[in-house]
C-alpha cells in the first residue's frame, strides 16, 4: 500500500515531528515555494531517507530543521518539534544550544562547512568543549579518537593538518567526524558519501547505524543513491519540487513503487547488466537516437601517455619555540609519495577510468595531468609533446589548454561566487578568443546548459542560489564549451541525482563518439565507471594494483583490494 505524505503510527511521542511545512525564498523574480507541506514524523533509533533529484527540496526542509536557512529563506507555515521543543518559535539562543549537541548535520560541501585557517584537530576539539564533552586536558585525545572513527589515515598526523591539505574524500570524513563527536540525538546528514570510495562510505555509514543503535539515535540521511537508501534507511520518502510524493518502508518502496517519479528515479539507477540507453526517460533517449556525424579520423598513437610519474609532499612536522607560537612546522627527511611511479596510456577517442579510495593518488594525477601541479619526477606526454617540460604559466596560455580541460570534485569551489551560471559556462569562450556576438554567445550557453540538464531559468542564478547538483553542471557544460580532446573529470557526477546523471553520462559517450573526445573518469562509483569507461586503472596508496578493461576488471578482478571496492558497492533491490 502506497504511504502518500502520511507519517507512520509510533506509539512514543516522535523525536522529530514535522507539520505542514512550507518554505519560501525571495528572488529576484518573486517569491519562489521551495518546500510545501511537508510532513515527517520521525521516531527515536528510526533511520528516514529523502531522496529526490536536485532542488526537489530535500536539503531546504533540513537547513529548516536545522533552523540555518539563507537570510532570504522563510517558513511560510507549519510546526517543528524537536524532542518536545517548538524549534519555529525558539529563539536562536535555544537553537544554538541544542545544534551540535542534540541535534547535528553533516553538511553536502564538506570545504564550505570546515575553517579554512584553523586546523582540522583544533576545529574538532572545539566542539567537543563547547558542548561540555571534553576538557581543554582531554580534548586532543578525543579528536583524534573522533577521527579514528571515520576511518582518517594517520589520524595524530591529520589532526595537525589543514582543510587545503587534504583532499575532498577527508574533509568529508572531518565533517563526518565534527558532526559525530557529541553524539546527538538527531543526525542530519545531506549526501554524507558524495566525496568517498565505497569501502569509506560502508565503514561510515556502518558507524552511523552502529551509534544509533548503541544511543537510540535517529537519522536524517539526504541522497540521490538509491543504494544507500535501501541498505541503511527503515522508510523511506520521496520529494518532487518541494513536495513529498510518496512515502513507504524501504523494502517495500523499492519493491513496488508507486508515484511515477519513483519510478523514473528507479529505472535511471546504474547497475549491472543495464546500459546507459537503458537509463534514460524515453523522449531523451529517442533525440540522443538521432543520427550524429561521426569524429574524424584518429592519429597515431595514444593521445596521452604517462611515464613513471611520481609526486612527492614534505611530511609536516610541529615545530617548537617561536616557530611552533605562530604556526610554522618543518618538514622531515622522509617525503610523503602521493603517487608512486604509475604508467599508463589514453588512446584518442577513449575513456579511462581512475579508481580508488580516498587519498589514493587519483586527484593528484588529474591536477598534474592538467598542470596545475608539477610532478616531482616522470614524464606527461600528450599528442606527443611533453607536458611536464612547459612551464606552468606558459602551458596556462598554451593551444593545449583548449585541448585539455577538467571537471573539478568541488562544483562550489570550481566556481566564481560573483558569476552567474551562464557567465561561468561563457567563461571558457570569452578567454580563449571565441569570436561571436553576445546572442551566440547565449545561444551557445543556452545550447551547453541543455547537454547537462540545466534548465534555462537558473542561468541567471549565482553559485549560492543553486543546489550542489545544478553546481556540478554548472563544471560540467563549462569544461565540454570548447570542444577538447582530452576531458578529465574528478568525481564529475558524485553530486547529481541519478537521472540527471544519466543524461550527463550518455551526453559525454554521445560527444566521444561525435567529437572523438577521450576521457579520464576519476570516480569512486563503480557502476559508473562500467558503464561509461573501456579500461579501468584501480589505485592504492599511489600506486597502480590493477588495469584492464572494464568489464574484465569488474567480472574477474585480480586484486584483493579491487575486490574489496566491488564489494562494498550498496545495490538496491530493484
Amino acid at each position: 500500500m502506497n504511504v502518500h505524505n502520511v507519517p507512520p503510527n509510533h506509539v512514543q511521542p516522535p523525536l522529530l515531528d514535522v507539520r505542514d511545512l512550507s518554505v519560501e525564498f525571495a528572488t529576484r523574480r518573486g517569491v519562489v515555494r521551495a518546500v510545501e507541506k511537508v510532513n515527517i514524523r520521525l521516531a527515536k533509533g528510526e533511520t528516514l531517507g529523502i531522496v529526490g533529484e536536485s532542488g526537489s527540496g530535500k536539503s531546504v526542509t533540513s537547513y529548516t530543521v536545522m533552523r540555518i536557512l539563507d537570510r532570504a529563506g522563510r517558513i511560510a507555515e507549519g510546526a517543528i518539534r524537536f524532542g518536545g521543543v517548538d524549534l519555529v518559535g525558539a529563539s536562536e539562543s535555544e537553537v544554538r544550544a541544542l545544534r551540535g549537541r542534540e541535534m547535528s548535520m553533516i553538511f553536502q560541501n564538506p570545504r564550505a562547512a570546515l575553517n579554512p585557517i584553523r586546523k582540522v584537530g583544533k576545529q574538532i576539539e572545539d566542539v567537543l568543549i563547547e558542548h561540555v564533552q571534553a576538557q581543554p586536558s582531554d580534548a586532543k585525545e578525543k579528536a583524534i579518537e573522533a577521527l579514528k572513527a571515520v576511518r582518517i589515515a594517520r589520524p595524530e598526523e591529520r589532526y595537525h593538518a589543514y582543510p587545503f591539505e587534504l583532499s575532498g574524500g577527508m574533509c568529508q570524513r572531518i565533517v563526518i567526524a565534527l558532526a559525530l563527536a557529541c553524539r546527538p540525538q538527531l543526525l542530519i546528514a545531506d549526501e554524507p558519501t558524495t566525496g568517498l570510495d565505497v569501502t569509506t562510505q560502508k565503514a561510515v555509514m556502518d558507524l552511523v547505524v552502529e551509534l544509533t543503535r548503541e544511543r537510540n539515535m535517529s537519522t536524517i540521511l539526504i541522497t540521490h543513491d538509491l543504494g544507500l537508501a535501501a541498505a541503511y534507511c527503515d522508510r523511506v520518502m520521496v520529494m518532487e519540487k518541494g513536495k513529498v510524493v510518496e512515502t513507504a518502508n524501504a523494502s517495500e518502496i523499492f519493491r513496488a513503487p508507486q508515484h511515477p517519479y519513483t519510478r523514473k528515479l528507479m529505472r535511471a539507477t546504474p547497475r549491472g547488466g543495464v546500459t546507459l540507453r537503458d537509463l534514460l526517460p524515453e523522449d531523451v533517449a529517442a533525440a540522443m537516437d538521432a543520427p550524429s556525424e561521426p569524429a574524424a579520423a584518429p592519429g597515431q598513437g595514444p593521445l596521452l601517455k604517462v611515464e613513471a610519474l611520481v609526486k612527492e609532499y614534505p611530511r609536516q612536522l610541529t615545530g617548537g619555540g617561536l616557530a611552533q607560537a605562530l604556526g610554522f612546522r618543518g618538514a622531515s627527511a622522509d617525503p610523503f609519495r602521493a603517487v608512486d611511479g604509475i604508467s599508463f596510456e589514453v588512446a584518442r577517442g577513449e575513456s579511462l577510468g581512475l579508481v580508488g579510495e580516498s587519498g589514493c593518488g587519483k586527484s593528484t594525477t588529474s591536477m598534474m595531468l592538467m598542470r596545475l601541479i608539477d610532478p616531482t619526477s616522470g614524464r606527461i606526454m600528450f599528442d606527443g609533446t611533453d607536458l611536464s617540460a612547459i612551464p606552468a604559466k606558459q602551458f596556462a596560455r598554451s593551444a593545449f589548454r583548449l585541448r585539455i580541460q577538467m571537471v573539478f570534485q568541488d562544483p562550489t569551489d570550481s566556481l566564481n561566487p560573483r558569476f552567474t551560471a551562464a557567465r561561468s559556462i561563457a567563461d571558457p569562450l570569452m578567454r580563449m578568443g571565441t569570436a561571436m556576438g553576445s546572442a551566440a554567445l547565449r545561444a551557445r550557453v543556452e545550447e551547453l546548459a541543455g547537454h547537462v540538464g540545466l534548465p534555462p531559468e537558473f542561468l541567471d542564478r549565482f553559485p549560492h542560489q543553486l543546489s550542489g547538483g545544478q553546481k556540478a553542471r554548472v563544471g560540467i557544460a563549462r569544461a565540454i564549451a570548447l570542444n577538447p580532446d582530452l576531458v578529465v573529470l574528478d568525481e564529475p557526477t558524485a553530486a547529481l541525482d541519478v537521472s540527471v546523471q544519466a543524461v550527463v553520462l550518455n551526453l559525454l559517450q554521445d560527444l566521444k563518439t561525435k567529437l572523438g573526445m577521450s576521457y579520464i573518469f576519476v570516480s569512486h562509483d563503480l557502476e559508473v565507471v562500467r558503464m561509461l569507461c573501456d579500461r579501468v586503472i584501480v589505485m592504492r596508496a599511489g600506486a597502480i594494483v590493477e588495469e584492464g578493461g572494464t568489464e574484465q576488471v569488474m567480472a574477474a578482478p585480480k586484486a584483493a583490494y579491487t575486490r574489496e571496492l566491488l564489494a562494498s558497492i550498496p545495490h538496491p533491490p530493484i
